[in-house]
């Protein structure tokens, strides 16, 4: 799929051009909905930008005439410009997931991408790591927060 080694390449163009030219969405479930090829190329680029040492591996491909699976896991450097509002960490990140494209007469309508919001939020130190007093504290006053507000919320 042009898309997938348009990543692998880095490649904007490359990454948008089975795009449907006019119905196209990638929607990465952690982060949100992209709709266009321009919209799709300014994220790429942005992601590109913020971790310059970007490296993209498939791990496996399962596709038949109107879908197509992608396991796959990147690494990089938080050392760039800022990732959807996020300053540059100079932090290590290593995610795995999965991306599921939708086509229709050889185009891409839909991809959905799937990948662990949460696990890329600690690596770059915008979560605490797991299992640690900060995760354990928040985790903690999250509950409280829960079990005190309980009464209010089944009145409304």
């Amino acid at each position: 799929m042009a898309s997938v080694q348009g990543v692998v390449t880095r490649d904007l163009d490359q990454i948008v051009e089975r795009g449907h030219p006019d119905d196209y969405l990638d929607d990465f479930v952690a982060v949100g909905e992209f709709r266009g090829r321009d919209a799709v190329r300014g994220f790429f680029g942005e992601m590109f930008a913020a971790f310059p040492d970007f490296e993209f591996t498939v791990e496996r491909v399962v596709a038949d005439d109107t879908a197509v699976a992608v396991k796959w896991h990147a690494e990089a450097t938080f050392t760039g410009g800022r990732f959807q509002g996020i300053e540059p960490t100079g932090k290590r990140v290593l995610i795995r997931g999965c991306d599921f494209f939708e086509i229709e007469d050889g185009l891409i309508r839909r991809n959905t991408v799937f990948y662990d919001g949460a696990s890329f939020a600690r690596q770059i130190g915008m979560l605490p790591p797991k299992n640690s007093f900060a995760d354990r504290a928040m985790l903690w006053f999250f509950n409280a927060k829960v079990r005190l507000t309980r009464p209010f919320r089944r009145r409304t």
